[in-house]
């Protein structure tokens, strides 16, 4: 493990895997620097790249100075990006797609941008989330009832079923996402807008001009296809991949070379479409 300290003074915590060009990876609601699937990604992809994982402010072995505020997270992935060889590719997944991409709007330098399944929330497909999203994980967390906060981000932003998250309370898993449940007002901001049910912005990200590859799963529930086909639809240099059979729990083999062709491996994964 490795700190870089942000521009706030908060202290982040990164890891590197391999050797060659920088790749960072963001991670979505609950994702930490030593999540398993990160680890099995960094293998992966170790003999091409110097995969980069790092916890994201308030998680694992970083700091989360308050107050909290969407831009410190840029500063945070800018500080991670100055500590490596440039040029830096970013690959960011689900809610830490968005971060990365608001982070290249804001400019944090990268050479590319890989997004897998920003969930964005664009048509009448399912439920958007409801208007006072925000200001009830905020009050959760207040009162301290982070399996509520929880469960309310699963069932109203990410679309699980109530039955299922009532049978995910008794997993091993759930502890990790408890103790992760003060963050979700964090993804929550960043995802600000764009789970509302309405078409993306047309100019959000209209400063992106750096080559951004929009990963969706073949497998996945249709808004999270649809959210990543509109969004390389908008983007200057924008495509769009589906990954056959994969959902939102994307295997990392096959994401590796997909990843590996986009950000300039000699392994082909085949034509980005």
């Amino acid at each position: 493990m490795e700190k870089v300290v942000s521009r706030d003074g908060t202290a982040i915590a990164y890891d590197r895997t391999g050797e060659g060009p920088a790749l960072v990876l963001v991670g979505g609601a609950y994702q930490v620097r030593d999540d398993p699937r990160w680890g099995v990604l960094a293998r992966l992809l170790a003999d091409r790249f110097t995969v980069v994982t790092y916890d994201r402010r308030g998680r694992g072995d970083s700091g989360d100075t308050a107050p909290y505020a969407v831009e410190r997270e840029f500063e945070d992935l800018a500080a991670v990006i100055a500590e490596l060889d440039g040029p830096v590719r970013v690959m960011g997944m689900s809610s830490g797609a968005v971060l990365a991409l608001e982070a290249a709007a804001h400019g944090v330098p990268m050479k590319e941008l890989t997004v897998y399944e920003p969930p964005f929330v664009i048509d009448d497909s399912r439920p958007p989330v409801p208007a006072d999203y925000v200001a009830r994980l905020d009050e959760a967390i207040a009162e301290g009832r982070r399996d509520d906060a929880v469960a309310f981000m699963l069932t109203a932003a990410a679309g699980v079923p109530a039955e299922i998250v009532e049978h995910m309370r008794a997993s091993g898993l759930w502890n990790h996402f408890a103790a992760l449940a003060h963050t979700l007002p964090y993804d929550a901001r960043i995802m600000d807008g764009t789970m509302s049910g309405r078409p993306l912005p047309a100019d959000r990200w209209a400063a992106v001009r750096i080559p951004v590859l929009a990963l969706g799963g073949g497998a996945s529930d249709p808004w999270l296809q649809s959210g990543a086909r509109a969004l390389a639809a908008l983007l200057p240099a924008g495509l769009h991949r589906t990954l056959d059979g994969q959902t939102h729990d994307v295997d990392p083999a096959a994401l590796a070379p997909v990843l590996a062709e986009f950000h300039g491996s000699e392994q082909s994964a085949g034509p980005a479409v």
